[in-house]
Protein backbone atom coordinates (compact mmCIF):
# COMPACT_ATOMS: atom_id res chain seq x y z
CA UNK A 1 0.00 0.00 0.00
CA UNK A 2 1.42 3.62 -0.74
CA UNK A 3 1.74 6.48 1.51
CA UNK A 4 -1.87 8.33 1.60
CA UNK A 5 0.00 11.53 1.51
CA UNK A 6 1.79 10.55 -1.32
CA UNK A 7 -1.49 9.31 -3.08
CA UNK A 8 -3.51 12.66 -2.14
CA UNK A 9 -0.16 14.65 -2.88
CA UNK A 10 0.39 13.09 -6.75
CA UNK A 11 -3.96 13.04 -7.45
CA UNK A 12 -4.16 17.14 -7.23
CA UNK A 13 -0.43 18.13 -8.11
CA UNK A 14 -0.02 20.04 -11.35
CA UNK A 15 -0.78 18.86 -14.18
CA UNK A 16 -2.43 15.97 -12.91
CA UNK A 17 -4.87 17.45 -10.84
CA UNK A 18 -6.20 19.67 -13.52
CA UNK A 19 -8.22 16.15 -13.92
CA UNK A 20 -9.36 15.58 -10.60
CA UNK A 21 -10.49 18.97 -10.53
CA UNK A 22 -12.45 18.96 -13.43
CA UNK A 23 -14.12 15.11 -11.51
CA UNK A 24 -14.73 17.11 -8.22
CA UNK A 25 -16.38 20.33 -9.94
CA UNK A 26 -18.77 18.94 -12.58
CA UNK A 27 -19.92 16.20 -10.65
CA UNK A 28 -20.42 18.38 -7.43
CA UNK A 29 -22.48 20.68 -9.97
CA UNK A 30 -24.17 17.63 -10.67
CA UNK A 31 -25.24 16.61 -7.50
CA UNK A 32 -26.21 19.81 -5.85
CA UNK A 33 -28.40 20.54 -9.51
CA UNK A 34 -30.15 17.06 -8.61
CA UNK A 35 -29.93 17.49 -4.94
CA UNK A 36 -31.83 21.26 -4.79
CA UNK A 37 -33.71 21.12 -8.13
CA UNK A 38 -34.68 18.19 -9.61
CA UNK A 39 -35.28 16.38 -6.27
CA UNK A 40 -37.54 19.20 -4.72
CA UNK A 41 -39.41 20.11 -8.04
CA UNK A 42 -39.62 16.23 -9.15
CA UNK A 43 -39.41 13.69 -7.23
CA UNK A 44 -40.99 14.79 -4.41
CA UNK A 45 -44.03 16.10 -6.15
CA UNK A 46 -44.27 12.41 -7.69
CA UNK A 47 -42.55 13.04 -11.69
CA UNK A 48 -40.57 9.89 -11.00
CA UNK A 49 -40.51 9.53 -14.72
CA UNK A 50 -39.85 13.13 -15.37
CA UNK A 51 -37.33 12.59 -12.19
CA UNK A 52 -35.58 9.81 -13.78
CA UNK A 53 -35.11 11.25 -17.41
CA UNK A 54 -33.46 14.29 -16.16
CA UNK A 55 -31.15 12.39 -13.71
CA UNK A 56 -30.17 10.22 -16.64
CA UNK A 57 -29.27 12.86 -18.88
CA UNK A 58 -27.20 14.77 -15.99
CA UNK A 59 -25.04 12.13 -15.20
CA UNK A 60 -24.64 11.82 -18.99
CA UNK A 61 -23.71 15.98 -19.04
CA UNK A 62 -21.48 15.40 -16.27
CA UNK A 63 -19.41 12.56 -17.32
CA UNK A 64 -19.16 14.68 -21.04
CA UNK A 65 -18.23 17.56 -19.01
CA UNK A 66 -15.25 15.53 -17.38
CA UNK A 67 -13.72 13.99 -19.89
CA UNK A 68 -11.78 17.33 -21.42
CA UNK A 69 -9.96 17.90 -18.35
CA UNK A 70 -7.60 14.45 -19.63
CA UNK A 71 -7.30 15.98 -22.82
CA UNK A 72 -6.08 19.75 -20.67
CA UNK A 73 -3.90 17.59 -18.67
CA UNK A 74 -2.07 15.95 -21.48
CA UNK A 75 -1.52 19.56 -23.37
CA UNK A 76 -0.55 21.31 -20.05
CA UNK A 77 2.04 18.23 -19.52
CA UNK A 78 3.34 18.31 -22.95
CA UNK A 79 2.68 14.32 -23.83
CA UNK A 80 0.23 12.74 -25.89
CA UNK A 81 -3.14 11.55 -24.40
CA UNK A 82 -1.69 7.88 -25.39
CA UNK A 83 1.82 7.91 -23.06
CA UNK A 84 -0.35 9.21 -19.78
CA UNK A 85 -3.76 6.96 -19.80
CA UNK A 86 -2.46 4.49 -23.19
CA UNK A 87 -5.38 5.89 -24.89
CA UNK A 88 -5.69 7.40 -28.64
CA UNK A 89 -6.84 10.85 -28.24
CA UNK A 90 -9.71 10.05 -30.91
CA UNK A 91 -11.78 7.88 -29.04
CA UNK A 92 -13.63 10.11 -27.02
CA UNK A 93 -15.82 7.75 -25.98
CA UNK A 94 -13.62 5.24 -24.09
CA UNK A 95 -12.83 7.69 -21.07
CA UNK A 96 -16.75 8.25 -20.80
CA UNK A 97 -17.89 4.49 -21.39
CA UNK A 98 -15.05 3.44 -18.93
CA UNK A 99 -14.25 6.43 -16.42
CA UNK A 100 -16.29 9.49 -16.10
CA UNK A 101 -20.08 8.12 -16.49
CA UNK A 102 -19.63 5.26 -13.83
CA UNK A 103 -17.96 7.77 -11.80
CA UNK A 104 -20.62 10.47 -12.37
CA UNK A 105 -23.47 8.01 -11.88
CA UNK A 106 -21.88 6.64 -8.46
CA UNK A 107 -21.19 10.38 -7.40
CA UNK A 108 -25.12 10.84 -7.87
CA UNK A 109 -26.73 8.02 -6.15
CA UNK A 110 -24.24 8.23 -3.48
CA UNK A 111 -25.63 11.96 -2.64
CA UNK A 112 -28.94 10.73 -3.29
CA UNK A 113 -29.37 7.98 -1.22
CA UNK A 114 -27.58 10.20 1.39
CA UNK A 115 -30.56 12.99 1.28
CA UNK A 116 -33.41 10.02 1.08
CA UNK A 117 -32.04 8.44 4.05
CA UNK A 118 -31.86 11.94 6.10
CA UNK A 119 -35.10 12.95 4.76
CA UNK A 120 -36.62 9.22 6.16
CA UNK A 121 -35.01 9.74 9.59
CA UNK A 122 -36.19 13.50 9.54
CA UNK A 123 -40.16 12.00 8.58
CA UNK A 124 -39.63 9.36 11.38
CA UNK A 125 -38.44 12.12 14.10
CA UNK A 126 -41.68 14.34 13.00
CA UNK A 127 -43.86 11.45 13.40
CA UNK A 128 -42.87 10.49 16.70
CA UNK A 129 -42.99 14.06 17.91
CA UNK A 130 -46.50 14.13 16.42
CA UNK A 131 -47.35 10.89 17.77
CA UNK A 132 -45.88 12.11 21.42
CA UNK A 133 -48.14 15.05 21.35
CA UNK A 134 -50.71 13.36 20.22
CA UNK A 135 -50.30 11.02 23.42
CA UNK A 136 -49.97 13.73 25.27
CA UNK A 137 -52.99 15.80 23.84
CA UNK A 138 -55.09 12.96 24.47
CA UNK A 139 -53.85 12.08 28.43
CA UNK A 140 -54.57 15.78 29.32
CA UNK A 141 -57.84 15.22 27.81
CA UNK A 142 -58.74 12.04 30.03
CA UNK A 143 -57.16 13.64 32.73
CA UNK A 144 -59.23 17.13 32.53
CA UNK A 145 -62.65 14.63 31.79
CA UNK A 146 -62.03 12.59 34.69
CA UNK A 147 -61.56 16.15 36.92
CA UNK A 148 -65.22 16.79 36.57
CA UNK A 149 -66.75 13.84 36.37
CA UNK A 150 -64.71 13.00 40.33
CA UNK A 151 -66.15 16.57 41.30
CA UNK A 152 -69.77 16.19 40.07
CA UNK A 153 -70.39 12.90 42.42
CA UNK A 154 -68.24 14.84 45.10
CA UNK A 155 -70.72 18.12 44.77
CA UNK A 156 -73.73 15.65 44.90
CA UNK A 157 -72.33 13.91 48.42
CA UNK A 158 -71.65 17.31 49.80
CA UNK A 159 -75.46 18.30 48.89
CA UNK A 160 -76.81 15.05 50.11
CA UNK A 161 -75.00 15.24 53.66
CA UNK A 162 -75.69 19.25 54.32
CA UNK A 163 -79.53 17.47 54.20
CA UNK A 164 -78.53 15.12 56.45
CA UNK A 165 -76.56 16.43 58.86
CA UNK A 166 -75.04 20.10 58.73
CA UNK A 167 -72.98 19.61 61.24
CA UNK A 168 -71.00 16.98 59.46
CA UNK A 169 -71.19 19.07 56.49
CA UNK A 170 -68.31 21.41 57.05
CA UNK A 171 -65.96 18.82 58.07
CA UNK A 172 -66.94 17.42 54.70
CA UNK A 173 -66.09 20.83 53.10
CA UNK A 174 -62.95 20.79 54.79
CA UNK A 175 -61.88 17.29 53.37
CA UNK A 176 -63.53 18.45 50.25
CA UNK A 177 -60.89 21.75 50.32
CA UNK A 178 -57.76 19.05 50.22
CA UNK A 179 -59.34 17.34 47.13
CA UNK A 180 -59.58 20.57 45.21
CA UNK A 181 -56.20 21.56 46.69
CA UNK A 182 -54.80 18.45 45.53
CA UNK A 183 -56.00 18.67 41.84
CA UNK A 184 -55.38 22.22 41.38
CA UNK A 185 -51.55 22.16 42.43
CA UNK A 186 -51.25 17.82 41.23
CA UNK A 187 -53.25 17.23 38.33
CA UNK A 188 -50.65 18.87 35.57
CA UNK A 189 -47.63 16.78 37.17
CA UNK A 190 -47.07 13.46 35.15
CA UNK A 191 -45.78 11.96 38.45
CA UNK A 192 -46.50 12.95 42.17
CA UNK A 193 -45.52 10.99 45.41
CA UNK A 194 -47.46 8.01 46.22
CA UNK A 195 -48.50 9.60 49.59
CA UNK A 196 -49.87 11.99 48.17
CA UNK A 197 -52.20 9.85 45.98
CA UNK A 198 -53.06 7.61 48.86
CA UNK A 199 -53.77 11.03 51.45
CA UNK A 200 -56.05 12.09 48.54
CA UNK A 201 -58.19 8.56 48.87
CA UNK A 202 -58.19 9.35 52.47
CA UNK A 203 -59.66 12.52 52.10
CA UNK A 204 -61.82 10.78 49.47
CA UNK A 205 -62.69 7.94 51.61
CA UNK A 206 -63.97 9.66 54.91
CA UNK A 207 -66.03 12.17 52.69
CA UNK A 208 -67.96 9.02 51.90
CA UNK A 209 -68.10 7.58 54.96
CA UNK A 210 -69.57 10.65 56.48
CA UNK A 211 -72.61 10.37 53.35
CA UNK A 212 -73.10 6.38 53.31
CA UNK A 213 -75.58 4.90 55.49
CA UNK A 214 -75.73 2.06 58.32
CA UNK A 215 -76.21 -0.70 55.45
CA UNK A 216 -72.54 0.06 53.72
CA UNK A 217 -69.78 -1.40 56.15
CA UNK A 218 -66.24 -0.52 54.66
CA UNK A 219 -63.01 -1.87 55.11
CA UNK A 220 -60.02 0.30 54.09
CA UNK A 221 -56.23 -1.54 54.27
CA UNK A 222 -53.40 0.84 53.18
CA UNK A 223 -50.03 -0.59 54.18
CA UNK A 224 -48.00 2.99 54.48
CA UNK A 225 -44.76 1.65 55.54
CA UNK A 226 -43.32 1.41 51.75
CA UNK A 227 -44.91 4.63 50.55
CA UNK A 228 -41.59 6.82 50.74
CA UNK A 229 -39.76 7.34 47.32
CA UNK A 230 -42.23 5.75 45.29
CA UNK A 231 -44.10 8.04 42.83
CA UNK A 232 -47.54 7.30 40.51
CA UNK A 233 -49.60 9.05 37.79
CA UNK A 234 -52.41 11.42 39.89
CA UNK A 235 -55.58 9.73 39.66
CA UNK A 236 -54.87 6.50 38.27
CA UNK A 237 -56.50 4.97 41.73
CA UNK A 238 -59.39 7.52 41.82
CA UNK A 239 -61.50 6.00 39.38
CA UNK A 240 -62.13 2.59 41.14
CA UNK A 241 -62.46 3.71 44.52
CA UNK A 242 -65.30 6.36 43.29
CA UNK A 243 -67.10 3.22 41.36
CA UNK A 244 -67.16 1.26 44.66
CA UNK A 245 -69.03 3.67 46.08
CA UNK A 246 -71.19 4.86 43.41
CA UNK A 247 -72.28 1.15 42.62
CA UNK A 248 -72.19 -0.59 46.37
CA UNK A 249 -75.16 -2.13 47.26
CA UNK A 250 -78.01 -0.61 49.39
CA UNK A 251 -80.12 -2.64 49.99
CA UNK A 252 -81.74 -2.42 53.67
CA UNK A 253 -81.36 -5.91 56.28
CA UNK A 254 -78.50 -6.89 53.78
CA UNK A 255 -74.88 -7.46 53.92
CA UNK A 256 -73.55 -4.35 51.70
CA UNK A 257 -69.83 -3.68 51.77
CA UNK A 258 -66.94 -1.92 50.56
CA UNK A 259 -63.03 -3.52 50.37
CA UNK A 260 -59.92 -1.12 49.85
CA UNK A 261 -56.16 -2.65 49.72
CA UNK A 262 -53.15 -1.00 48.68
CA UNK A 263 -49.57 -2.67 49.36
CA UNK A 264 -46.07 -1.57 47.84
CA UNK A 265 -43.07 -3.90 47.61
CA UNK A 266 -39.69 -3.45 45.60
CA UNK A 267 -41.79 -0.86 43.23
CA UNK A 268 -44.58 -2.90 42.59
CA UNK A 269 -48.17 -1.15 43.76
CA UNK A 270 -51.06 -4.15 44.50
CA UNK A 271 -54.51 -2.41 44.41
CA UNK A 272 -57.67 -3.73 45.22
CA UNK A 273 -61.01 -2.61 45.46
CA UNK A 274 -64.27 -4.94 45.68
CA UNK A 275 -67.87 -3.99 46.73
CA UNK A 276 -71.01 -6.04 46.58
CA UNK A 277 -73.84 -5.29 44.20
CA UNK A 278 -77.38 -5.84 44.10
CA UNK A 279 -78.30 -9.16 43.64
CA UNK A 280 -81.59 -7.94 42.31
CA UNK A 281 -80.05 -6.90 38.77
CA UNK A 282 -80.92 -8.44 35.37
CA UNK A 283 -77.44 -8.51 34.26
CA UNK A 284 -74.42 -8.02 34.73
CA UNK A 285 -74.32 -5.50 31.84
CA UNK A 286 -76.78 -3.52 34.06
CA UNK A 287 -73.70 -1.53 36.38
CA UNK A 288 -73.49 1.14 34.52
CA UNK A 289 -69.91 1.86 33.78
CA UNK A 290 -69.38 5.71 33.34
CA UNK A 291 -66.96 7.26 31.97
CA UNK A 292 -64.43 6.51 35.01
CA UNK A 293 -62.98 2.86 34.42
CA UNK A 294 -62.61 3.46 30.71
CA UNK A 295 -60.90 6.82 30.95
CA UNK A 296 -58.64 5.21 33.32
CA UNK A 297 -57.95 1.98 31.57
CA UNK A 298 -56.67 4.31 28.75
CA UNK A 299 -54.85 6.11 31.04
CA UNK A 300 -52.86 3.26 32.08
CA UNK A 301 -52.39 1.78 28.50
CA UNK A 302 -50.96 5.22 27.81
CA UNK A 303 -48.87 5.93 30.70
CA UNK A 304 -48.03 2.04 32.13
CA UNK A 305 -47.29 0.29 28.63
CA UNK A 306 -46.35 -3.58 29.32
CA UNK A 307 -45.10 -2.26 33.40
CA UNK A 308 -49.53 -2.89 34.95
CA UNK A 309 -52.02 -5.50 34.81
CA UNK A 310 -55.35 -4.66 35.63
CA UNK A 311 -58.45 -7.19 36.28
CA UNK A 312 -61.93 -6.60 36.46
CA UNK A 313 -64.44 -9.07 37.49
CA UNK A 314 -67.89 -8.82 37.44
CA UNK A 315 -70.21 -11.04 39.32
CA UNK A 316 -74.04 -10.87 40.15
CA UNK A 317 -72.82 -10.59 44.03
CA UNK A 318 -69.97 -8.24 43.93
CA UNK A 319 -67.49 -6.44 41.82
CA UNK A 320 -64.08 -6.92 41.59
CA UNK A 321 -60.79 -4.75 40.52
CA UNK A 322 -57.02 -5.73 41.02
CA UNK A 323 -54.26 -3.66 39.67
CA UNK A 324 -50.76 -4.32 40.03
CA UNK A 325 -48.12 -2.25 38.90
CA UNK A 326 -45.16 -1.59 38.70
CA UNK A 327 -43.75 1.78 39.35
CA UNK A 328 -41.06 3.62 38.20
CA UNK A 329 -38.98 7.17 38.26
CA UNK A 330 -40.62 7.88 34.76
CA UNK A 331 -43.83 7.00 32.80
CA UNK A 332 -44.14 6.49 29.02
CA UNK A 333 -46.14 8.33 26.89
CA UNK A 334 -44.51 8.27 23.43
CA UNK A 335 -44.70 5.17 22.34
CA UNK A 336 -41.44 4.25 22.62
CA UNK A 337 -40.35 1.34 24.50
CA UNK A 338 -39.75 0.96 27.84
CA UNK A 339 -37.79 -1.34 30.05
CA UNK A 340 -40.64 -4.33 30.40
CA UNK A 341 -41.87 -5.47 33.72
CA UNK A 342 -41.59 -8.86 35.27
CA UNK A 343 -44.15 -11.32 33.49
CA UNK A 344 -47.49 -10.20 35.69
CA UNK A 345 -49.40 -12.91 37.41
CA UNK A 346 -52.90 -12.95 38.68
CA UNK A 347 -53.15 -13.67 42.29
CA UNK A 348 -56.45 -15.02 43.24
CA UNK A 349 -57.92 -13.21 46.09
Amino acid sequence: MGDPGYVAVAMFSFPYGVKNAFYIVFQALGVYFNLYFLMPHLLEHGRYGWYAVFVILTIIAVALCIVPGYYMTAWLSDQSLESIYGVSSSNFWHFVQHNTLLSSAASMTLAMSIRLAKSSIETRRREVRLKQENLETELKLLKYQFNPHFLFNTINSIFFLIHKNPDQASASLAKFSEILRHQLYNSNDQLIPLSKEVQYLDNFVTLEKLRQNDYVSLNVDIQQQNLAGVQIAPFILMAFVENAFKHVSRVPNNKNWIEIRLSVADQRLVFKVSNSVCETRTSISDIPGGIGLPNVRRRLQLMYPDRHDLEILVTFERFDVKLIMYLSDEVVINGAASEMAPSLKMLGT
